[in-house]
C-alpha cells in the first residue's frame, strides 16, 4: 500500500471514531432525557394517581355521612345513631375529645361503627364525656369547649361529623387548641350556616374559661380547706358542685350550659359503671350492651365481632323532642350567660 494510501485509510478510521464518539455522546443525551422522560411519566401518573385516589377517599368520605342513619340528641346530651325502631346491639362510646388514645380508637374503629349503625347491625350511643375538667390548662378548657361546641352541632344533627373533625384536628396534649373561632367554622364546613351555632359556641367557650380560670380554683380552694383529699376524690366534681353551692361557691353560671351538660355526663358514667369488670376507669371506653371491651375496641374488626355475638339491647337514655324548623332541637338548652 503506498503513502497515500495509508494516510487514506489512517483518515477514514478517524473519521469512524469520531462519528462512534458522536453515537456513544448521543446515545447517552438520549437515554438520559429518556430516563428523565421515564421519572416525569411516574410523577405525573403517580400524583394523578394519587390524586384520583384522593377524590375517590373524599368522595366515599362524603357518602359515608349522607347515608348515616339519624342522629337523635338524648336528654342528657348524648346522641344515639341508628334508624328508628332499629333492633340491634347497642354500643356505648364514652369519649373525651383531648383524650390522644380516644382518637386513636376514632381513627381505628370510628368508620366501622358508623358503618355498623348504617346497615342496621349496631346502634351507636356516643356519650362524650370531659376526664380532664380537673386537669391543668390548657387540657380542662380544650377539653371542654370541644365537647360543649359538639353537643351544639348535635342540635343540627350534624354531631357526627363535627365529632369527626375535631378529632381530625385534636391538639397536641398540653397543647392549646380547639380555639373558639376554628369551633365556629367547622360548623360552617359542616354545613351548619345557622348564627345562632357560631353565637353558642361562643358563649360556651367563655362558659368554659370562667369554669376553669376562676370556679375551679375557687371550689377546690374552699373544698381543700374543709375536706381531706381522699373525701374531695369521693365526692367526683359533680358532687364538688354540688357541695359548692351550699358552702358560699356559687356556680349558677352553669346552669342550662352544654358545659354543665358534659360534666354531669362524666359524673354519671362514673355512677352507671362504678365498680367489677365494667368499672369505667377513664376514656375511651366502649360498653357492648353494658359489657366494656378491652383493647379489641381499638380494631374495627373487633368492634364488628363483638356486635356480631351480641344480641339486641336498649338504650338507657331518652330522646329529646324533635327538631323544628330552624334545625336546631326545640328542646336545646337556652344561650348561656356568663357574668363579668
Amino acid at each position: 500500500m503506498g503513502k497515500a494510501a495509508r494516510e487514506a485509510s489512517r483518515e477514514r478510521l478517524r473519521q469512524e471514531r469520531e462519528r462512534a464518539k458522536k453515537r456513544s455522546q448521543r446515545n447517552k443525551v438520549l437515554g438520559v432525557v429518556g430516563a428523565a422522560a421515564a421519572v416525569i411519566l411516574l410523577v405525573v401518573g403517580g400524583g394523578y394517581f394519587f390524586f384520583a385516589q384522593q377524590s375517590a377517599q373524599e368522595q366515599a368520605f362524603a357518602n359515608r355521612y349522607e347515608q348515616l342513619p339519624s342522629q337523635t340528641v338524648q336528654q342528657d346530651g348524648s346522641v344515639v345513631l341508628a334508624e328508628e325502631g332499629v333492633q340491634a346491639p347497642v354500643v356505648e362510646v364514652y369519649a373525651d375529645f383531648q383524650c390522644p388514645a380516644c382518637k386513636q380508637f376514632e381513627t381505628a374503629s370510628g368508620p366501622t361503627l358508623q358503618k355498623l349503625a348504617t346497615e342496621g347491625k349496631a346502634i351507636v350511643h356516643y356519650r362524650p364525656v370531659s376526664i380532664f375538667a380537673q386537669a391543668q390548662e390548657p387540657l380542662s378548657t380544650n377539653s371542654l369547649r370541644a365537647a360543649a361546641a359538639a353537643r351544639s352541632a348535635a342540635d343540627y344533627g350534624k354531631f357526627v361529623e363535627y365529632h369527626d373533625l375535631l378529632f381530625e384536628n385534636q391538639p397536641a396534649e398540653g397543647s392549646q387548641g380547639f380555639a373558639t373561632g376554628d369551633l365556629k367554622e367547622w360548623g360552617a364546613e359542616i354545613g351548619i350556616d345557622d348564627p345562632a351555632f357560631a353565637e353558642r359556641v361562643e358563649a360556651e367557650a367563655q362558659v368554659a374559661d370562667t369554669f376553669t380560670g376562676d370556679y375551679l380554683p375557687k371550689l377546690s380552694a374552699a373544698a381543700q380547706d374543709r375536706m381531706s383529699g381522699s373525701e374531695i376524690q369521693q365526692t367526683g366534681l359533680g358532687g364538688l358542685i354540688e357541695w359548692g353551692d351550699a358552702n358560699g361557691v356559687d356556680s349558677s353560671f352553669l346552669q342550662d350550659t352544654y358545659v354543665k351538660e358534659v360534666i354531669d355526663a362524666t359524673s354519671a358514667v362514673k355512677d352507671r359503671y362504678s365498680s367489677g369488670a365494667n368499672a369505667f376507669g377513664g376514656t375511651p371506653a366502649v360498653y357492648v350492651n353494658g359489657q366494656q371491651m378491652g383493647d379489641a375496641a381499638f380494631s374495627g374488626d373487633g368492634i364488628r365481632d363483638a356486635v356480631s355475638e351480641a344480641g339486641p339491647g336498649e338504650v338507657s337514655t331518652e330522646p329529646l323532642a324533635a327538631s323544628d324548623d330552624s334545625g336546631a332541637s326545640a328542646d336545646a338548652s337556652p344561650e348561656p350567660t356568663v357574668s363579668p
